[in-house]
Order: C-alpha cells, then structure tokens, then sequence
C-alpha cells in the first residue's frame, strides 16, 4: 500500500566509505573484516551520526551529509565504548556523547556508572568536558534553532535524563588561533546549566520544529489524570512552555520512561511488550496537531487508540477488535505504528489492520480509510517492529527507518492501491456493503491529497466514466466535483475545514447506514478537550498563533447554527431571481460577479479547445453562477471575518471558476477517452454507442450539479441537447424536456431549424420544439427556419407591427389576444372588426341614464331608418 523511496542506505552510503578507511588505516588494499556500524541520531538539517568499531580497537564517530552524500569523521575514542546518545552542534564544532557502561571482560568506565555524558570539542584534540555521571540513561540534543548572525559563539545543548528531568546547557564558545572554536569556559559549564523540566514520564523531541513535549502527573485532578505539555524555543535561544493539555492515561504508565525521537539506543532496548503505552505528537505547518497513544489489553482481542485533535478540540478513541482465532504466527503486537501522511494518520498493526485517519474532516468514519485482514499490507517486507517513523518536515513525506538493515525510505501512499480500491467491483464484496465506505475514503485521499497530479485525476474521471451510475450510498461524481474544489482552499486556511463544503454525504437528509459505520470498529468522540495555550497573544508565533486561532474559532463554530456551506441552500434564491421578469439592482449585482469568474476562466484560444463550452451567452447559468458567488462569499465574511473581505472574495470567485473549469476538464477527458472529433456536434447523424456514452455521462453531470445547485459553463445544455437529439427518439426527446431534464437554448433550436432538413419526422420535431418556446424566443427562432408556417408567421408579425403602428397614431391599441377564442388568422379584418369594436364601446349611449324608454318603438324606428338607407322607401 505505500511506495517507498530509498533515500539512505546504512551500507551503500556509510559502510563502504569505511571499509575504503580501515584498509588505508591497515595499509591493505581491501580491508575483509567486520565493521560494527550504527546510527546514532538524525539532526535538524537532515545529517546522520553513526559510530563504528573499526580494526584498531576503537570507537569512531562520524556523520553522512545527505546533501553532498559525504562522509566526515568527527571523534575517534582511544578504546571501544558503547555509544547510546548523541548530537552534533550546528556549526559542528561541539559533540556531545552519552556513553553507556560496558560489563563485558575489564573494559570499564572510569568513573563506574551505568552512563556517562561527555562534551567534546570536533577540531581540538582531547579537549573534553565531563557533564554527567550518574545510574541512569541520558539523552543529549543540541538546538539547532535559526538565526540571523553570522558567527555564533555559544550553542545550546538539552540533557534528558532517565529520572525525569530536562537541563538545558548554555556553551559559551570563542575563537581561537583566528579559526579554531572552543568552548570558552569549560570550567563553568555546570553553572550554565538551566532545568527547564522538573519530573516527566515520557518526552518528545521534534527536531524540525525544535520543540519539547512531555508528560507529567496533573497535581489538580486524580492521578489518572496527566497533563502533556509543550515547550517551545526560539531563535533567541529563549524558551516557554505554549501548551498544556489533560491526557487520560493508565495510572502505572510511570514505572517507565520513554524517550521519542532522541536517536537510538542499541545498548538500552525496551521490549515492545513492556510498553503500557505508545505515543507521539505530529503537528503540520497550517496550525494542525495530533496526540496519538494506543494502550494494551490483557486479553488482546482487541486494540484500543486515541487520536487528540487539538486543532478541532476533540478526541477520537477507537476500540477494533482483532478477533480471537490468533495463532501463535500470527500473534498481535502491543502498539500500532503511527505514520503522519499528509494531514492522515496512518495507524498499522501488522497483519491485522490499517486504519487512515482523516485528521481534517474527522466527524464520519466513512471518511478515513479502514483496510483489515490481507488488504492491510504496508508492504514493508519486514517486521514493523523494527521500524521507526522518522517524523518529517512539515512540508514532507514521512521516512521509514529499519534499524535492522540502516535504510531509509520516504513514505506515501500508493495512488495505485487506492485506485484498486475504487475498480473494485466483487459482488460478494459489494452486497456486504463493505467497500462503500473505503471507495469513498480512497476517493477522497486521492482528490484532496493527491488531486495536483493531473494524470491521477484523469485516472479517477476515467473511472467515473466507467460508473456513471451512482452508488446507493452516495453520488461520486458529487463528491468528485466538492472534494477537487475543497482542494484548492484548504490549503489557505486550515478554519475552512469547517466552513466550505467537503462531501456532499454531510448535506443529505439521512445518510445511509453502510456510511455510519465500520465493521469491527467502534469510535467514541470527545469534545472540548480542554487544551490551555500559555503563551500570551505577542508571544505566540507562527504555528502556535494559527493552532490557538483554528482551536478558537472550532469552538465558535461548533457552538453556532450550520457553520458549514450547503449548497443546497442556494435553492430558495434561486427560485425566487428566475421567478423575477424584471431585472433588478440585484441582478446588475450578481452579474457583476459573473464577468469576475468568467474572467478567471481559462478562455484562451476557445477555437482550439476540445469542448465548445464558454462560447455562448447563458442568461440563466450566469445568474447561478453569480448568485453562487454572493452567497458563498456572505457565508465566509458571516464565519471567517479574520480572513478579511478582500481575501475572501478571491478565494470564492476562485472557487467558482475552478467549478466551470473542473466540469469542462471532466468533459475534455471523457472526449478523448472516447475519441470524439467535431462531427459529433452535426444534428443530422445519430449518435454512436461512444456518443451515448458521453450523454449518460454529462446527465449524470447535470444530475449532480442539481442536487447540490451548482452552476454549470455557459453552453453545457446547448452541447447536451445536441447529444440527446443524436442520442434519443423524438418522443423520448421532448419527454426530456417536458420534465425539465433539457433546456432549450436559443443556440441550439436555431442550429437544429437549420441543420435539419423538413422531412416529416423533422417537421413533426420542428413543430413540438417551436410550440415549447417562450413568445420572444419563438419569433426569433421563426426568422431562421424555411418553412411555409415560418413565412406565414413572419407575414402576421409584420402586418401586426404595420397595424400595432397605425393604431397608435388612431389612439387605439391592439389587444386582440387579451380575448379567449380571438382567431387572428387574416389580420386587415381582424384589425377592421377590433377598431369597430373599439369605437362602439368609446360611443355615447344616448339611452344610458334614462327611464321609461319604448323598446318597441326604437326598434320600428331603426328598421325605418335602415329601408331608406337601402333606397327601398322614401323618407
């Protein structure tokens, strides 16, 4: 499941290079004996210490540089010793070496001790200063903190013991002969000595970071009760304690110290199933940290874990069970590795599981990645026991060392394993419901994490391509579309988490219960952790202001109504601005925003561009889009003032249009994969089984993106049409539109008036298309079509306008189509019969108002009156 890259080998890079030394030592062309090599300690810059007992009785220490892959001897001892600390000043002037007691034969240690620590000056022979002898272990590390001076005289050098307590040692150091270091006052180094920590049980250093964690007994609650805490030093080479967070842990765990990432003891190894407890702490550059310990059980049926998010002020504890078919082969060990990827937790327990914990959008499981039986296979090909994760820099992959062999391998996870993970369609597999959760963790890992590899991502659309089905649990294609987009924010900020949408599960009414749950996996969540940040607000810095801040505003958000986005809450505005005939100030608002996102979109040479998308004016598509710019950036400025308003609306105008870009490279890739050429735009040809693939896929698209509200690029439903007219019966086609699956854009009835001929299958299509257009769109689209019905219709709209003019003038208006049963088919009469009618109704009724009038004599008196019009009396 990982793919690992050598990046040090203990034989290849070290060993070599000595075997070429001790034979120039023996004077013999190739030296043939044994060389006992060892890796001391890993320091900040990435340098390896590592000791050897060469042909001449002796202990030498040197270091490899991995940047020029060198190797430098920095002290010889005049007699073999045993080596159990050390660390290397910056500047490489300053070694100090904690040797452990030797009982083998008459070789002692003068002073007898079980330890002795030395400090020895690199470049001036046998000057070494004695700074510990005592009955228990010590751990030496030098601070390798930045600065900006040039020549530094002094360095700072931390003393761990195995009785609980921390010195830190201040070396004054001067020149000599003009380039010679040395320490200055070699007498008065015990007087320098400063105790920072006062009794701890376990204790971890963080090289890249130069940071102190340890534990130590809460005196203000039981003893059950411990309190980790953190100590931070600068690059003025001060120090203070910036974090204090309550642990509960067993009550014994203090009959052993353990020392974490303070190099490699070989002379003093603990067995693994003596450690009541195994812990580490893993942070990240944005302000993210993990306090990770698993603690053993009796029975060992089952392996119980916690991971501490301090940054989402929670904690995740995890029971699995191992099941109770173990066999002797097959027997668990106590802990599980820990292995920072990314902003995952990977914790591997050798042959029975492997569990990728989503450090980041923690609340489901189905988010983290759970592997059992033989899928969980680091693929180390040795015992994970052996191994010791190396913490990395912030911006790293983690490495792997084996003890047991020297080598190093930098760690990720393999987009190969996972993309298995998502081809994989067992039947068996797929009716327990087990693989939906792990599609979605794997899917997730590879947008999100691994998303900038744009050959991945055309692995992933690829595979969607191949399911264009949606899984019962939850749509991939709309977790494609919210996790690719996640991935260009999250960076920003890690307090996005919360705010921006991650998975579109979060937003369903009910989630499936395959989504809720992992098979053999139990997870209980704690909140409010009760972490204390000690350092006051001008103090804290860099990663400690934005852990204190994300943990702050988790806290606000947590405690506030519906902190995160859902883009179905778009719906209700979005209905209520189509429903809205006249434009309003709004609408020049939202349009505004509009011409900001298509202006971001990558417009360049569209000719030449696969997929006609952007080509076209798309009234309704450029409301979406601007409206869904308003309300996301509302929803930010409402949870994330601190980002500022400018900040915030580059980030959601990006947003959006990495949105339309996202869905036209969707589609670019389904057009090669499917080997589509312009001809699939042509309307008089039906569409192929490669065709009718790329329709299913781009309903599905449109499927998606309406369940969620999302926008889509000007042009998608014209280029869907076509495909549905080539793909789809005429009957089945109009069905589409009746039940709003298409819509009929003006580009393309007017391509499909002229690009098809009047046959009568066409002309029956022609005629259910015009009588679905809104009025102005179907006069328009009657000026574009060679047809008897267009000329007729053009004939009455031009003699209307003629008459409409005329009846102005007169003072009269043409409203002929306000009557039910109106029939303009010849429009002089009807125009004659409207304006009769209208003057009829403007004339005075001389009856009006007045009683008593004979009925019988009106009417005998019309009739008279007509005859002598008619010239058959006289008057």
């Amino acid at each position: 499941m990982l793919n690992l890259k050598p990046k040090f080998d203990l034989h290849r890079d070290v060993v070599s290079d000595i075997l070429r030394k001790e034979a120039s030592v023996c004077r013999v062309q190739e030296y043939s004996g044994a060389v006992d090599t060892r890796i001391l300690n890993i320091e900040r810059d990435g340098g390896i210490l590592y000791s050897w007992k060469g042909a001449t009785g002796t202990t030498r220490i040197g270091k490899y540089d991995p940047n020029n892959k060198q190797n430098k001897p920095l002290y010889t001892f005049d007699k073999q010793v045993c080596v159990s600390s050390c660390s290397l000043n910056k500047e490489e002037t300053l070694l100090a070496v904690s040797l452990a007691q030797n009982t083998r034969g008459e070789e002692r240690l003068k002073p007898i001790s079980k330890c002795l620590t030395l400090l020895i000056e690199t470049n001036h022979i046998n000057n070494t200063k004695v700074l510990k002898a005592v009955d228990c272990r010590v751990k030496v590390q030098f601070l390798h903190t930045e600065t900006d001076r040039r020549s530094v005289l002094e360095s700072h050098l931390l003393l761990l013991t195995e009785d609980g307590y921390v010195d830190l040692y201040h070396v004054l150091l001067t020149k000599q002969e003009g380039y010679r270091v040395v320490m200055a006052n070699p007498e008065r180094l015990s007087k320098t000595a400063e105790r920072i920590v006062e009794d701890f049980c376990w204790v971890q250093w963080d090289r890249h970071t130069q940071r102190v964690y340890y534990l130590t007994h809460n005196g203000r609650h039981t003893q059950e009760k411990f309190l980790m805490r953190c100590i931070q030093f600068y690059s003025n080479h001060n120090c203070e304690t910036v974090l204090e967070l309550p642990l509960e842990l067993p009550a014994n765990l203090s009959r052993t110290v353990k020392f974490v990432n303070l190099g490699f003891d070989h002379y003093h190894t603990e067995r693994p199933e003596q450690e009541l407890i195994r812990m580490e702490v893993f942070t990240n550059r944005i302000g993210g940290m993990c306090v990770c310990y698993s603690q053993t059980l009796k029975d060992k049926k089952e392996l119980i874990y916690t991971v501490v998010l301090v940054h989402k002020d929670c904690s995740k504890t995890y029971r699995v069970s191992l099941g109770s078919d173990q066999s002797p082969q097959k027997a668990a060990q106590p802990h599980p590795l820990f292995i920072p990827i990314g902003y995952h937790i990977l914790v591997y327990l050798q042959d029975y599981f492997l569990h990728c914990i989503n450090t980041r959008q923690q609340e489901m499981l189905c988010h983290s990645l759970f592997l059992s039986g033989l899928d969980a296979d680091l693929g180390l090909q040795c015992q994970s026991a052996n191994i010791t994760v190396l913490h990395a820099e912030e911006e790293s992959s983690p490495s792997l060392l084996n003890l047991a062999s020297g080598r190093i391998h930098t760690a990720e996870l393999s987009p190969a394993f996972l993309l298995q993970i998502l081809r994989s369609d067992t039947p068996s597999r797929c009716s327990s419901g087990k693989t939906d959760p792990q599609r979605l963790a794997a899917l997730h890992y590879l947008l999100v994490y691994m998303g900038n590899d744009p050959n991945l991502e055309l692995k992933v659309i690829e595979w969607l391509c191949d399911n264009v089905n949606a899984f019962e649990s939850f749509d991939q294609i709309q977790e494609f579309i919210l996790a690719s987009l996640y991935r260009i924010s999250y960076e920003k900020s890690l307090s996005l988490d919360k705010v921006l949408p991650y998975s579109s599960v979060l937003d369903k009414k009910e989630i499936s219960a395959r989504l809720l749950e992992v098979p053999g996996v139990l997870c209980t969540t704690e909140l409010q952790i009760e972490s204390v940040f000690k350092g006051k607000g001008r103090t804290l810095q860099g990663f400690w202001t934005e852990l204190q801040y994300n943990t702050e505003r988790t806290k606000c958000l947590d405690a506030g109504p519906n902190p995160r986005y859902r883009t179905s809450h778009i719906q209700a505005d979005w209905e209520k601005l189509r429903s809205e005939r006249r434009p309003s100030s709004n609408m020049t608002h939202i349009e505004e925003n509009t011409k900001k996102v298509l202006s971001m979109v990558d417009t360049w040479c569209l000719d030449k561009k696969l997929v006609p998308l952007f080509q076209e004016e798309d009234h309704q598509q450029r409301a979406l889009i601007g409206l869904t710019v308003d309300k996301l950036r509302e929803h930010l400025n409402r949870h994330l003032p601190r980002l500022g308003k400018k900040k915030i609306d580059s980030l959601v105008v990006n947003y959006v249009a990495k949105l339309l870009e996202l869905i036209r490279h969707m589609l670019e890739s389904v057009w090669l994969k499917y080997k589509l050429g312009p001809r699939v735009l042509c309307l008089m040809q039906q569409g192929s089984p490669a065709e009718w693939s790329v329709f299913h896929f781009m309903f599905r698209i449109l499927e998606a993106t309406r369940g969620l509200c999302l926008p889509l690029p000007p042009g998608y439903h014209t280029l869907l049409a076509v495909f549905a007219v080539r793909c789809l019966p005429h009957h089945t086609f109009l069905q589409y539109i009746d039940h709003g699956f298409l819509q009929l854009t003006e580009t393309f009835v007017s391509r499909l008036m002229t690009d098809l001929d009047n046959s009568d299958a066409n002309e029956r299509l022609k005629f259910s298309i015009l009588k679905r257009l809104p009025e102005p769109m179907e006069q328009r689209i009657y000026h574009m079509w060679d047809h008897p019905v267009s000329s007729a219709s053009i004939s009455r709209d031009y003699v209307r306008t003629l008459l409409e003019k005329h009846s102005k003038n007169m003072g009269f208006a043409f409203t002929g189509r306000d009557k039910p049963g109106f029939r303009p088919e010849f429009l002089p009469l009807t125009y004659l019969a409207k304006m009769l009618s209208d003057i009829e109704e403007q004339a005075l009724n001389p009856f009006e108002e007045q009683e008593n009038v004979d009925a019988r004599f009106v009417e005998e008196t019309a009739l008279k009156q007509t005859q002598i019009l008619l010239g058959f009396e006289e008057k």
